[in-house]
């Protein structure tokens, strides 16, 4: 957190600066009155888009794509509102995890659209993770052509089918309605491949 506090810091003392050099270039310099006000309006307007490119970093919940292999830390599911117009929401605290399943050690939130079956298949790894049997996630895999098996990156637009399911119910491991060949799959966490021990 101390980097991320950091990152922020850096970012708002170099827009102080910008702001400092542009009002030197407008009191001391004999640039047309139209020239001044624009580059005042484009500075602003840069003031904003630091503003709402720091909120990831801030540790809002982003739309990036998920990663295709992760931890579920926990979940916060918004039901539609019809009165406010809230389509409603499915936020996810995961931890990215790399190809031998090792943690990354960076939660981060994530936010897809909400559906009825997200939302139900969300619920039952989140108890699952509750009942002492963690939960990780991964997008669902296809075939590559190559007699392989490639994993293809979930959009939060693109989210059609999640599995879920716990070690000891041994519950659905992949739910394939996905139209795409996309998906979200909530399966028990693997634990990590250790390197083989040389003798």
């Amino acid at each position: 957190m101390s980097n991320l506090n950091s990152i922020v810091l850096s970012l708002a003392i170099g827009y102080a600066l910008l702001g400092v050099l542009l009002l030197v270039a407008c009191l001391f310099t004999p640039l047309p009155w139209p020239v001044k006000a624009g580059a005042i309006i484009v500075t602003s307007a840069f003031y904003l888009v630091s503003f709402f490119a720091t909120h990831s970093l801030l540790g809002w919940s982003t739309d990036d794509p998920l990663p295709p292999n992760f931890k579920l830390l926990g979940a916060r599911i918004v039901e539609p509102h019809s009165v406010e117009g809230d389509p409603g929401s499915i936020y996810l605290w995961i931890e990215a995890c790399d190809d031998d399943n090792f943690p990354s050690g960076v939660p981060r939130a994530y936010r897809l659209p909400y559906s009825a079956k997200l939302a139900d298949k969300t619920e039952a790894a989140v108890r699952a993770s509750a009942d002492g049997h963690p939960q990780g996630g991964r997008t669902a895999n296809i075939g590559t052509g190559q007699g392989g098996i490639g994993a293809t990156q979930a959009t939060p637009a693109a989210i059609l089918a999640t599995g879920g399911g716990d070690p000891a119910g041994g519950g659905d491991e992949l739910d394939t309605s996905a139209t795409h060949g996309q998906g979200l799959v909530f399966t028990p966490l693997l634990p990590p491949r250790m390197p083989a021990k040389t003798e």
